[in-house]
């Protein structure tokens, strides 16, 4: 009995998923079936438009209804989550999907779209710093606040709309800084691979002094002046941290 009601469930599910290329249960009447995945469905297209607004707007009704159903179709989520399907949609783009006439910026789009979302709902709680640590950078210790994320896309995503849809990558990458402050207001910042960089190694060090992140720039770009770049630093991890993107680090 057990073996059937699963065979049944199985069989309710696939043709839910895709009424093409898989038979509906043979006692369920046909109208009930596309009820069914008519709201099932629904559900799932309208919590991606919802997190995904760009993509939405730069494809026609028919490139999102195609791509839409593709990952309803084939993409088998690993969490119960609503709140997380949007990272199981940038898995299915990433691992699954394989259409040559989508736009080439098509996951980076979306990872940039996701970002802000992923932010908003984070549970991370960072110490912002004092006035003394603002006032003492080079010698304090310091750490990538885990809600700002130092982001590298090969094309300009935060420009991209329906006005303006690039089919090559330019050949500087964008470099973005994703944060939330301490009013939960999540920002996008533009910025250098410098300052990326930088950033990166705060973030793969865990805690640094100022001065010891600048050498360490300095050691991985000869052809840049040292003083120079000791005494323009200051004033860009000044910045950072009175945004809340570098924090006091915490001594394990």
């Amino acid at each position: 009995m057990a073996t059937q009601l699963q065979a049944t469930q199985s069989q309710f599910a696939a043709y839910i998923r895709d009424p093409e290329n898989n038979p509906k249960p043979a006692d369920v009447d046909h109208r009930r079936m596309a009820m069914y995945r008519e709201l099932f469905f629904n559900n799932i297209d309208s919590f991606i438009a919802s997190n995904f607004p760009v993509l939405r707007t730069i494809l026609s009704d028919a490139q999102w209804l195609e791509l839409t159903q593709d990952f309803f179709a084939r993409h088998r989520c690993e969490t119960p989550y609503f709140s997380e399907i949007a990272e199981e949609f940038l898995a299915y783009l990433q691992n699954e999907r394989n259409n040559p006439d989508d736009y080439p910026f098509l996951l980076e789009l979306a990872h940039y779209e996701w970002v802000e979302m992923a932010l908003s709902i984070a549970k991370d709680t960072p110490v912002l710093g004092s006035g003394d640590f603002l006032e003492n950078l080079l010698l304090r210790r310091i750490a990538l606040s885990p809600l700002a994320w130092p982001l590298l896309y090969r094309y300009p995503v935060q420009a991209i709309g329906p006005g303006f849809l690039p089919r090559e990558a330019p050949e500087q990458p964008s470099c973005l800084i994703v944060h939330r402050d301490e009013y939960d207001q999540v920002h996008f910042l533009k910025t250098t691979g410098l300052t990326i960089r930088l950033l990166q190694i705060f973030q793969d060090q865990g805690g640094m002094s100022g001065e010891s992140c600048l050498r360490a720039v300095a050691a991985e770009f000869p052809q840049l002046d040292v003083e120079a770049l000791m005494s323009n630093g200051l004033p860009i991890l000044r910045e950072l941290a009175e945004k809340g993107i570098l924090i006091p680090a915490v001594d394990a």
